[in-house]
């Protein structure tokens, strides 16, 4: 199925929801098309919700949505759209891989929001496909499928698949649809319904600049945090960073003392204890193939430097 194509009977759409989906992501893609129903007079998005384990999903915040299409049953979707959170790294109902397998060799096209396209992706349905992911999996994914070819943008459409990294980019990401199938000045109602005036291209980043986030212009220190963020498995040394943007390592720390309040290689650590804390959390990888993934050559090492960090063990933390 062609997602960009106009149907002349309703595009009918199921959201594949797994509990702990956030439910903000959910209804920042399922309410522009219940919009789009309301201001075009009739029903033109045939929405179904299909949880996995029960008759109703539950989400991160508790709140429970009820079931009225489930797996495996024969409704002539469209386009079915996966709605996960952190835990899609570890979901292994393989009725649900089969089925969305099933549904990808029927011609039915594939979404995955936040965690949801982990899930298409572990389910074997982004080969060779360009992913949007929210960049808090980014790094989790990339270690247990290193070929997977992720995007750090707000979404992926193409003809039959459509990724979005979560948050409200589903919004971004439903217009665009709705654009394509509809047409802009309907779809740029749609948005205005929601006072989403500036609607965002699918290119858009998903997180405020370096500067923006560590609260400081200078671009010495800008550049030398995201020669970090690009060497967090293989850290280089304060001198190559030092020399990498230019300056004396002693000038280095002390712009970082100023405007961070700590030393270079301090922020250098904190980036790698926080990238291991991720990956502890959202992947079964062995605790040492952790720490060499975040630049720490020996278990006693990254331990303890963990410990320091966050108060407890590697191991401690997964338990």
């Amino acid at each position: 199925m062609d997602i960009h194509a106009k149907t002349s009977r309703p595009f009918r759409v199921g959201f594949m929801l797994i509990d702990g989906f956030s439910l903000m992501t959910y209804a920042s893609a399922v309410e522009p098309l219940r919009a789009a129903n309301v201001l075009a007079g009739r029903e033109i998005y045939d929405v179904r919700q299909v949880p996995v384990l029960s008759a109703q999903a539950s989400s991160s915040s508790k709140a429970t949505i009820s079931a009225d299409a489930q797996i495996g049953e024969q409704v002539d979707f469209d386009l079915v759209v996966v709605v996960a959170g952190d835990e899609a790294f570890e979901f292994a109902q393989e009725g649900a891989f089969h089925w969305l397998r099933n549904l990808a060799r029927r011609g039915v096209a594939l979404g995955g929001v936040s965690g949801g396209a982990v899930v298409l992706a572990r389910a074997g349905l982004l080969k060779g496909r360009s992913v949007a992911v929210h960049w808090e999996y980014s790094q989790a994914l990339a270690e247990i499928l290193p070929d997977l070819q992720q995007e750090r943008i707000l979404f992926v459409m193409e003809d039959d698949r459509m990724t979005c990294a979560g948050g409200v980019a589903p919004m971004d990401m439903m217009h665009a649809l709705i654009e394509k199938q509809h047409g802009a000045q309907f779809a740029r109602s749609v948005s205005d319904w929601f006072l989403h005036t500036q609607v965002r291209a699918s290119e858009g980043p998903q997180r405020a600049g370096l500067a923006e986030r560590y609260g400081t212009k200078n671009s010495t220190i800008v550049t030398a945090i995201a020669l970090m963020e690009d060497n967090l498995a293989e850290p280089v040394s304060l001198q190559v960073l030092a020399n990498s943007v230019g300056v004396g390592v002693r000038q280095l720390n002390r712009l970082f003392s100023t405007h961070l309040g700590s030393t270079t290689m301090e922020l250098y650590r904190r980036l790698r204890l926080d990238k291991a804390k991720i990956l502890l959390e959202q992947t079964t990888l062995p605790i040492t193939e952790i720490g060499l993934a975040t630049g720490f050559a020996g278990s006693a090492h990254f331990s303890r430097s963990y410990r320091n960090r966050y108060g407890c063990a590697p191991s401690a933390h997964r338990n």
